[in-house]
């Protein structure tokens, strides 16, 4: 059974260590995130090429468990996909829950599933996970820690999956192109169609127009993407949620 080995140096922490801060924000100059939440869904291949033909990058937050199995086999090759495009891949934990409401280990096992399960699939550690609805609270900054895990939430929010139209996204992205931060760290969702198939390509293009590269989370920090790297683990019965 594949179990999920941390580095001893992470393990030793003590989880009443000095919280770490919550990444809000690029510190790249002249760069941008576009992040997607709440896959592995239908969708995520076409986020990855329509990226990729405007030679840019992103930054995938999978759920184990939320619009789909992260274990299905259409999934499993959606997330392999991503990561063998040189796209971040990322923990937004296994079921999106609202962290700040549950224990020390439900967090803990929120976190580890989702970590485990992307390690299987691509070899690679996460180094960073986003709370859902980017709610925590000193435990949930206390059990990342110990992890080896930076908290991830965004400085920008396409308002997707709060029932914005599509008109009034495309305008957040005008207005945050007018006023041109040094940086932007972006909230999307790749899980609607509308997001993937007629905001995505504006995005872009409006970002691009204003000079910011369009790169992965990682990148825009100055960071590595993931606390190890190493082979996929092959395929067994414990692949299931």
């Amino acid at each position: 059974m594949f179990k999920l080995v941390l580095p001893a140096v992470l393990l030793s922490l003590a989880a009443s260590a000095s919280a770490q801060s919550v990444v809000t924000k690029c510190t790249v100059p002249n760069t941008a995130a576009l992040t997607f939440d709440d896959g592995p869904y239908i969708y995520m291949n076409e986020v990855v090429d329509t990226l990729k033909n405007a030679k840019a990058k992103g930054t995938f937050f999978f759920n184990g468990k939320n619009w789909g199995c992260i274990y299905d086999e259409d999934n499993v090759e959606r997330v392999r996909y991503a990561y063998d495009n040189g796209f971040q891949v990322a923990s937004h934990t296994w079921a999106h829950k609202d962290l700040s409401t549950l224990s020390r280990d439900q967090v803990n096992s929120e976190m580890e599933r989702t970590e485990v399960a992307i390690q299987r699939i691509t070899g690679a550690l996460p180094a960073y996970t986003r709370p859902p609805y980017g709610s925590y609270n000193d435990v949930v900054l206390q059990v990342a820690e110990a992890r080896g895990q930076k908290l991830a939430n965004w400085d920008f929010d396409s308002g997707d999956s709060s029932d914005v139209k599509v008109d009034d996204q495309k305008a957040r992205y005008d207005d945050v192109a007018a006023r041109h931060p040094s940086t932007v760290l972006s909230l999307e969702h790749e899980v609607h169609e509308t997001s993937v198939r007629q905001v995505l390509p504006y995005a872009i293009k409006k970002l691009q127009d204003a000079g910011y590269k369009l790169v992965t989370l990682a990148e825009c920090l100055g960071t590595q993407p993931y606390v190890s790297t190493g082979k996929p683990a092959a395929r067994d019965g414990s692949w299931q949620c």
